[in-house]
């Protein structure tokens, strides 16, 4: 089914966590796909790896409340290996703080404490990169998101999230029906659109035998794209980051990069110096040709 529709979020997971999604939602996506091992990189109060375990799914649960940081932290590296399905539910930038409000104090990297738009896209790229690596070839990887409307402008994430992504992979777009939200209970004055009453659950299914690199794939689109220029090339160089365990030298970086770019990139004589500077912007120096994140 595309659309789905469960009011009641069952009994799973901490009905007190703001946002929780309904574990009728995973139950659904389970039951469709199947997975063997299942990862969870934005866990919140546990609600899918207690559906996964009920079913018998292997399952891993990580979050930045517990320590792991999925725009610095490898998701593989931290579960041990690749799995079947890694399905996130981030936060829809700043509509529900979470670090120093639901959990524990401000946290910099916390997708609800972004400074704009942008930079929410640009590191919510950066997490989807890191789930897709951590997916087996033919397996399953996507989010939950929902959009926003602020000042009389609408936030298509969705939108974005898609656009941000290689074209090649995504597998379906499920639109989910929100219930009992806090705005459920307010009365607008004077509405001149209607409410957003529903989300999306977006899937991209990762290539068999790795024949498509996403890295290529961003570069593409890049080319493609002259205005998401310089956000992809900041998701590209950090992933490649990421990947060497969130820091590497400066060979290194380009080396990653190199295998997975298409040939007119590697060919571009400046691709190496726009390495370098995109790791002035999203990096640090720690030793002389050895760069972290940021």
């Amino acid at each position: 089914m595309s659309i789905l529709t469960f009011p009641e979020r069952g009994k799973w997971g901490k009905s007190a966590w703001r946002g929780n999604c309904s574990g009728h939602i995973y139950r659904a996506l389970f039951e469709q796909y199947r997975p063997g091992v299942f990862v969870d990189p934005m866990v919140g109060s546990g609600t899918s790896v207690e559906v996964a375990a009920e079913m018998g799914i292997e399952a891993f649960g990580l979050d930045l409340h517990s320590g792991f940081n999925i725009l610095r932290d490898s998701i593989v590296q931290a579960v041990g290996k690749e799995a079947d399905m890694v399905f996130s539910h981030p936060p829809y930038h700043d509509m529900i703080v979470y670090s120093g409000q639901v959990w524990g104090l401000p946290h910099q990297d916390d997708l609800s404490r972004c400074v704009n738009d942008e930079d929410f896209l640009e590191k919510l790229q950066v997490a989807l990169l890191n789930q897709r690596e951590a997916t087996k070839p033919g397996g399953m990887y996507g989010l939950l998101i929902g959009d926003l409307r602020r000042d009389g402008q609408y936030k298509s994430y969705q939108a974005d999230c898609i656009a941000r992504m290689p074209k090649a992979e995504l597998a379906s777009l499920v639109i989910k029906a929100q219930h009992n939200c806090v705005s459920d209970s307010k009365q607008y004055s004077k509405m001149k659109h209607m409410r957003i009453m529903h989300e999306y659950i977006i899937l991209w299914s990762k290539p068999k035998g790795a024949a498509i690199s996403v890295l290529a794939d961003l570069a593409t689109m890049a080319q493609q794209q002259a205005i998401a220029l310089k956000a992809t090339w900041k998701a590209v160089v950090r992933q490649a980051l990421v990947s060497l365990g969130g820091k590497a030298s400066l060979e290194a970086i380009y080396s990653k990069i190199a295998d997975a770019a298409p040939d007119r990139l590697v060919g571009n004589e400046n691709w190496q110096s726009k390495v370098r500077q995109t790791l002035q912007m999203i990096g640090k120096p720690i030793e002389r040709g050895v760069w972290s994140i940021q």
